[in-house]
């Protein structure tokens, strides 16, 4: 066992962890963050999308040991550490443009969204599409998602 300190969702955890589990396996069986969803074992899908010190990433590729000291902002925290209302205003704006059908994608799609926005405040159609290359919806079609993120950047809300 090796024991690990992070903050999660702005909150300091500790806990002793095997070295080959997995952030999405700490974060769901541990912390019962069950937002960060596992979908597909292969980090394909990204639907376990996370924030790792404040970049998005795969938490079924990165090892809870490789957390440790870092920050972990989960879909459940990402109102939270915005700005303490009830929506982020990526998470308001997939509601607003019915960026979802079944729901299973839309964690990982709205955390690799604000890193996206992050990244680039005003992104094309066109970039935003590569930018959620990775993050996999068998539903939608991803119309919906991107006029998502088109109105959470024009909004001018879409940074964390």
């Amino acid at each position: 066992m090796t024991r690990i300190e992070l903050t999660v969702d702005g909150g300091k955890v500790s806990d002793d962890v095997e070295p080959r589990m997995l952030l999405v396996q700490f974060l769901r069986e541990k912390l019962g963050k069950t937002g960060t969803l596992i979908g597909c074992d292969t980090s394909n899908c990204g639907a376990c999308t996370v924030h790792l010190n404040g970049h998005a990433v795969k938490s079924c590729n990165v090892l809870a040991v490789q957390a440790d000291g870092a920050e972990v902002t989960t879909i459940e925290g990402l109102a939270a550490t915005y700005d303490g209302g009830d929506l982020h205003p990526v998470q308001a704006a997939f509601h607003e443009c019915h960026a979802l059908q079944c729901g299973f994608c839309t964690p990982g799609m709205i955390m690799r969204s604000v890193d996206l926005l992050n990244e680039n405040p005003d992104p094309s159609d066109e970039e935003i599409r590569v930018g959620l290359e990775g993050n996999l919806c068998r539903c939608t079609g991803y119309h919906n998602i991107v006029r998502a993120v088109r109105t959470a950047a024009a909004a001018g809300k879409g940074a964390q």
